[in-house]
């Protein structure tokens, strides 16, 4: 684990209003911005992330304690008492307040919260229904206050009605409130003894911080922890927008149960990237029983888990599946300098320990670059001929002993193309290892390039770990292969995205395009759109469809055929028609006008049987040649309107080869959906085919993304499929289209 180091790292909108003679307490005091005219994007949600200033909160003036005591055996007492040592570290005046009690450890107490001698920066509710000393605490103007209590929204429906009328309550009241369902992590004592840049803690469940916590007593600086609980208000997005402003703070690790509102997620993600503050988070709900479980305990929603792994993904939010990984991972990214290069050198003292750790790293995607011959050359001085080192570099054991073990270690970190060196010791052998961990400390100290250490041995009691390891503040300790790997291409892409992030919502459309009227006069609120209706949709978007005629006659189907040109496709259109092509609905490959006239007979025969009132059918030009595809518009319980790609036809169905964005979003991430398709290589061209028109495939995302936008809540569904998407420089053809408004 990394010690201290001298190195850093460069909802639906709730505005709070003044209103006219309103005290300022009682409206924006706990922001540092409200959105403005040409904050808020073309569907008129919020283009930037308030930031809750939680000085006060963190660090008052002057703290109630509403129920405090100190009758021993009571649980108050004790919540009494460590909140009297937390203000007194803090530097804040402590008020106790019980209407029976003259004085609580000493100190005067007040009957009431009317009865204060001061306003107060905090309030902590001790017990009981806090909903009653809401209002009491905004009268008395106080800023923040913490609900404990449990009941809420955690217990079901009851306890979901209690929970919105007590945050109704705080919204009227002016201040903010923790909880309920918190806890006392917000106040626990962080140690002042240790430097550099601090891992800022967030939970919903107050135990799975505890390994985050205990991080201290390896070195590692912890500077807050945020227990939100049910977040009746302040919520996980709030704490990420502060503490991504916070100087002292190197990274935020967050174990998050549910996201109150992902569009106010998506926007704190979005000003941590700005400051290059980099967020690590243990989302937990990756399988129903785990998002069931969740629901449970917070009492809220979870989300589809795909749309939360790309959000995550598209503002640079490293999701981790375990406590042990946001340990490590964290405490890297918090403390590590930037990378110099992103090669990656594995270097051990058994060629049977390389090979292993670096195929674990190549699988993983960390990038290893074989070392030039000029430098296999040079390690060669003090390495046996007939070793590898090649990367991995296997010294054989022996060199490590004495003066060639940091000859070594310095050789290979002056590699240009070396920005990390990783030396996995797997078990303690003191002639060896003792030595090689200090070289590898004291190499650290006089470069700028990470080095990194597995030690595998289970006991972790060994000097040259506890000591010499531990105690260095430049070298990253780790105690399995796995967390090393994960926390390493942590590191590496964080940099990597952040030297390249362009805010999305920097380039979000702030006013409705003309394509928009357009295709508000389609929209049919409540109801599916036909497929000629839907394609008109995408017309009105610029998204090419195939020349077709809608027509309610055979003869008037030969006619448009001859228009068209043959050969021809015929398909049922109808409002309520999805599946056309499993009830017979579709005619392929019609190359005469008999053919034509039949086939209008049988489509038309086939939907009188199956009682399907149709608007007419559709004669279309046919396409054949390209790869289809698939692109849509869903809407999340969290994140709003969300655009699909993946590959089209009835492999959609098959595969399930998909990846999703939440707008907005830019090309280099619609080109990153298709870098994740496992059949990208079709895009490519293959078995001698050429490639696709894959810039026409980003333009038709990027559309789509558009009419998500400016459509919003009113485009419940789409689905455009197949996009044919033609040769390179033909563009794409949107062949079906399914449209519902709500």
């Amino acid at each position: 684990m990394l010690g201290s180091t001298h190195g850093t790292l460069t909802t639906h909108f709730r505005a709070r209003v003044v209103a006219c003679g309103e005290e300022p307490h009682a409206a924006v005091h706990s922001m540092t911005a409200v959105a403005a005219e040409g904050d808020l994007d073309v569907s008129g949600r919020p283009l930037h992330a308030t930031v809750p200033d939680l000085d006060r909160f963190f660090r008052p003036e002057s703290v109630a304690v509403i129920g405090a005591s100190d009758t021993e055996g009571r649980p108050r007492t004790g919540i009494t008492r460590q909140l009297v040592a937390w203000a007194e570290r803090v530097g804040a005046r402590l008020h106790p307040v019980h209407p029976t009690r003259e004085s609580v450890f000493g100190r005067p107490c007040s009957p009431s919260v009317a009865d204060l001698p001061e306003q107060v920066d905090l309030a902590v509710l001790l017990g009981g229904d806090p909903l009653p000393v809401i209002e009491e605490l905004g009268q008395a103007k106080v800023k923040f206050a913490v609900a404990f209590a449990s009941g809420f929204a955690e217990t079901g429906e009851e306890g979901a009605a209690a929970q919105a009328r007590l945050a109704a309550a705080v919204e009227r009241s002016g201040l903010r409130l923790l909880g309920p369902n918190t806890n006392l992590n917000a106040f626990e004592a962080f140690r002042d003894d240790l430097d550099g840049p601090a891992i800022a803690l967030i939970t919903q469940s107050g135990h799975q911080g505890r390994p985050v916590y205990t991080l201290q007593e390896l070195g590692v600086r912890l500077s807050h922890w945020a227990p939100t609980g049910n977040e009746a208000d302040l919520e996980t997005a709030d704490f990420i927008s502060y503490f991504s402003q916070r100087p002292e703070v190197g990274a935020i690790a967050c174990y998050v149960e549910g996201l109150k509102d992902g569009r106010s997620f998506l926007l704190a993600a979005d000003r941590a990237a700005r400051a290059g503050v980099p967020v690590v988070a243990v989302k937990v709900g990756r399988t129903e029983t785990g998002a069931r479980t969740a629901a449970s305990h917070t009492g809220k929603l979870t989300g589809a888990d795909q749309v939360v792994d790309a959000a995550m993904r598209q503002f640079g939010v490293i999701r981790v599946d375990g406590l042990d990984e946001l340990q490590d991972t964290a405490a890297l990214l918090a403390r590590a300098r930037k990378p110099q290069a992103d090669g990656v050198v594995v270097y051990s003292i058994s060629g049977g320990t390389g090979a292993h750790f670096s195929d674990l790293a190549t699988g993983a995607g960390l990038k290893l670059p074989t070392l030039s011959e000029e430098k296999q050359r040079e390690l060669h001085e003090w390495i046996p001929g007939y070793l590898n080192v090649a990367n991995p570099v296997d010294n054989g054991g022996h060199p490590v002993g004495d003066w060639r073990g940091r000859k070594i270690i310095d050789a290979i970190l002056a590699d240009p193309d070396v920005g990390v060196l990783i030396c996995p010791i797997t078990g303690p052998f003191p002639p060896m290892s003792d030595r090689l961990a200090q070289d590898l400390v004291d190499a650290a100290e006089t470069t700028d390039k990470l080095v990194c250490v597995v030690w595998g041995s289970p006991v972790g009691t060994e000097d040259a770990y506890r000591t010499t390891l531990l105690g260095s503040s430049r070298v990253a300790t780790f105690r399995t292969f796995g967390n090393c790997i994960t926390a390493v291409k942590a590191y590496l892409d964080h940099h990597r995205f952040a030297a390249s992030y362009r805010s999305p919502f920097d380039e979000a459309p702030r006013t409705p395009s003309p394509s928009f009227r357009k295709a508000q006069a389609l929209m049919r609120p409540g109801h599916q759109l036909s497929e000629h209706a839907a394609k008109q949709l995408l017309r009105a978007y610029g998204i090419r469809v195939p020349r077709e005629q809608l027509v309610t006659s055979a003869a008037a189907a030969v006619r448009a055929a001859g228009l068209v040109g043959f050969p021809v496709v015929m398909k049922a259109s109808g409002a309520r028609l999805a599946h056309k092509t499993e009830l017979g609905l579709v005619k392929v490959g019609l190359t005469s006008a008999s053919q034509v006239r039949d086939a209008y007979r049988e489509l038309t025969d086939i939907a009188r049987y199956e009682d399907i009132e149709l608007d007419g059918v559709l004669v279309c030009q046919m396409i054949e040649r390209g790869v289809e595809m698939m692109v849509g518009v869903t809407h999340d319980a969290l994140f709003g309107p969300t655009v699909t790609v993946g590959l089209g036809g009835v492999l959609v169905e098959v595969l399930h080869d998909a990846a999703v964005r939440v707008p907005p979003f830019g090309e280099d991430q619609a080109r990153a959906m298709l870098g994740e398709l496992r059949g990208r290589a079709l895009l490519e061209g293959v078995r001698g085919g050429p490639p696709v028109d894959v810039d026409a495939l980003v333009e038709v995302v990027l559309r789509v993304q558009r009419m998500a936008l400016e459509l919003g809540d009113d485009l419940a569904e789409l689905d455009v499929n197949p996009l044919m998407v033609l040769g390179r420089g033909q563009g794409a053809v949107a062949l079906d289209a399914l449209a519902v408004c709500r």
